[in-house]
């Protein structure tokens, strides 16, 4: 509790003494000062992870990047993964997996995805993505209020997982995107172009309609809106 209470306090620190900075002006201190060698960033190589990564690299390329391969990605994501670390240069790429034992205990057939879509998240995202953390404290993610849900009211800093997570893109729209894409040249998940705007593993993902939400495809057909992976950040919304 009293950890909880400390990283909330420290949250709130950071959010006021940086107040007004988003993007690439928020990471510096962040990466450079705060948590020198002290923080991570969490890719999922999707359709729009190309510019926070863009961001990281041009500040510090030895910053960890941490990649959940689930086992059940697209393979259209792998290559993208490694054509963008082969242009960005990260030098400390961790690629982090679900237990094999206990995927072959817990999903033999490859199948939980869809009898249980939340018990397959937690094996094979959130469970390897707590050990991979372990011992950063901080970490990146590239999540944006416009997504909608629980994100609408995310904070630029926060403290949850027992980690502070630092949202930098939290305030960008989707023009605002897009216009930094074209502006830095960084080339497009090749999924987007067949309609799949939201890009996860490849069972749980569909394409998107004209009129729906980028999300929309993800899950489709269940009450299920995350993969649990931001824990109390997004349970909550509370920082």
């Amino acid at each position: 509790m009293h950890v909880e209470k400390d990283l909330d306090w420290y949250a709130a620190v950071l959010a006021w003494r940086y107040r007004g900075l988003d993007g690439e002006a928020l990471l510096r201190p962040l990466i450079e000062q705060e948590f020198r060698g002290r923080i991570a960033v969490l890719s999922s190589f999707g359709a729009e992870s190309a510019l926070l990564l863009d961001m990281v690299a041009a500040i510090d390329r030895t910053t960890p990047v941490v990649f959940l391969d689930t086992g059940k990605h697209f393979k259209e994501t792998l290559r993208y993964r490694d054509a963008l670390l082969e242009r960005l240069g990260f030098s400390d790429v961790r690629i982090i997996a679900p237990d094999p034992a206990r995927v072959a205990q817990r999903d033999p057939h490859g199948t939980l995805w869809r009898e249980d879509a939340d018990a397959c998240c937690r094996l094979r995202k959130v469970e390897p993505l707590a050990r991979g953390l372990t011992g950063f404290a901080a970490c990146i993610s590239g999540r944006k209020r416009y997504q909608g849900g629980a994100r609408t009211a995310l904070p630029a800093i926060e403290a949850a997982d027992n980690q502070i997570k630092v949202n930098p893109l939290a305030s960008f729209t989707r023009e605002r995107i897009e216009h930094e894409f074209s502006a830095r040249g960084l080339p497009q998940h090749p999924l987007e172009t067949e309609g799949y705007l939201s890009i996860g593993c490849e069972p749980c993902t569909d394409r998107v309609g004209p009129n729906e939400d980028r999300r929309a495809g993800r899950w489709r057909g269940l009450e299920k809106l995350e993969c649990g992976i931001h824990g109390r950040s997004l349970a909550s919304g509370s920082p």
